[in-house]
């Protein structure tokens, strides 16, 4: 086993022992990551290098400048290629990557979710089998084995023993009248206008054989239409028109799965270093999980004091500002965003609101619920990022709470420390999953 194998057997050991997903995003360092990149620290033990011992200063090995510890080089080889030297595999073997969709596979499977999401814009439609049905259509396509089927049932469903109904007519004392309404009775599909036809043909010496209905029932046996389909064949079946159905391809629509992601942030003066690493914490395996789990995603990210206006994903994290707090600006925003780029027919929505609770006088209220109320959304999620314990003023998170305590589409997670980060991510994704 040479050197370059025994690096990947310590990459696959690495991979097995790589930080738990869950105290990753909770403590670990998610800036070393992309969004569509997820670096996860790998908890491995140093490579192997071979090292020169204390006890022996000199002797075979010992080359020119080299120091005490020094990973004994490689031999070069003589034409100068410079293909293989040391270092060029570089540190990755400290970090274990994963994209978007596995860490929502791996979210999942630790949070114990089952998020299914749905496609809504139609991006081709094709001709699958020839499964449904239709009135008319070219002869082709004329679905024959339902035509006789039909016509079958509608024979087996007319037929009936005529020699049977014919020994009825020679009871003593029956004429047409009652031969038909006992044909009823005995669920015998005959018409009244067959009964009088035949007792009009019929020898008068012939009307009077049974004395009884009984004692013909009991030395007359009845043959049904199966058992007699079954004795002499079919010659002839019953089309007709109205049975005819003809098959064609049923049309598949084929879905994209779009989500589009508002992230709103409060900036204002009142969120510290503390509340802002806490959003974060918080926001990003949100944009990690959605991204994994749909075909297409995009993300809106939006900041606001007293006014809000729309930033890039490196800006959102890191954005701060002095002035005050309207968190309706943001809704206003977001639904502009979404109104202009992102229609409801086409796109899942999400919209995640983050900040420390605190708002304007009567904002929540007036304000922002309605906005919530108008904008259609899977899933509309505030997160309350207050590390010291609810202030004063921090009543936005408890207003809407109270508001949609009974709705399936809104979700409200509070988040003091980074030890409730998983459960605020569980509280909004299984919310999702519910809805």
């Amino acid at each position: 086993m040479g050197l370059r194998d025994d690096l990947e057997r310590y990459r696959e050991v690495g991979e097995k022992r790589r930080q738990d997903l869950a105290e990753f995003i909770q403590y670990g360092d998610l800036g070393k990551s992309r969004a569509d990149s997820v670096r996860i620290p790998i908890k491995i033990v140093d490579l192997p290098e071979f090292v020169y011992d204390r006890r022996d200063r000199g002797g075979v090995g010992q080359g020119e400048g080299a120091e005490e510890g020094d990973p004994v080089e490689q031999p070069q080889p003589d034409d100068g290629d410079e293909d293989g030297d040391p270092g060029e595999e570089g540190g990755d073997h400290e970090y274990y990557e994963m994209d978007p969709e596995e860490f929502a596979r791996e979210l999942d499977e630790q949070l114990g979710l089952d998020l299914d999401p749905k496609g809504k814009k139609v991006v081709e439609e094709t001709e699958g089998d020839f499964t449904d049905i239709t009135r008319t259509g070219p002869s082709s396509t004329l679905d024959f084995e339902r035509l006789f089927k039909e016509g079958l049932k509608r024979k087996m469903a007319m037929d009936f023993d005529e020699a049977y109904v014919r020994e009825a007519l020679r009871v003593a004392g029956w004429g047409p009248a009652t031969v038909y309404e006992w044909a009823r009775g005995e669920n015998i599909p005959v018409s009244r206008a067959w009964i009088e036809d035949a007792y009009e043909g019929m020898p008068a010496d012939e009307r009077d054989r049974w004395g009884s209905i009984e004692e013909m029932t009991e030395r007359v046996e009845h043959e049904s239409a199966a058992q007699r389909i079954r004795r002499e064949g079919i010659n002839e079946i019953p089309f007709r028109r109205q049975d005819e159905r003809y098959r064609y391809p049923e049309i598949i629509e084929e879905k994209e799965r779009n989500v589009v992601v508002v992230n709103i942030r409060d900036v204002s003066g009142s969120m510290r270093q503390q509340k802002r690493e806490l959003v974060e914490r918080t926001f990003t395996p949100l944009d990690w999980y959605l991204q994994g789990k749909y075909d297409n995603a995009e993300f809106v990210y939006i900041a606001h004091d007293a006014e809000a206006w729309e930033v890039n994903r490196e800006e959102f994290f890191g954005i701060r500002s002095g002035g005050g707090t309207r968190i309706s600006s943001a809704y206003e925003l977001a639904m502009t965003a979404l109104d202009e780029a992102y229609p409801w027919s086409e796109w899942n929505r999400y919209v995640f609101a983050a900040g420390d609770s605190e708002n304007s006088s009567n904002d929540t209220e007036d304000k922002v619920i309605p906005l919530m109320e108008a904008i259609p959304a899977n899933l509309h999620a505030y997160v309350e990022t207050q590390p010291s314990g609810n202030a004063i003023n921090a009543t936005h998170a408890e207003e809407v709470e109270r508001h949609f305590r009974d709705a399936d589409d809104v979700a409200v997670a509070y988040v003091n420390g980074p030890g409730d980060v998983v459960d605020a991510i569980y509280e909004i994704l299984s919310t999702d999953e519910q809805s």
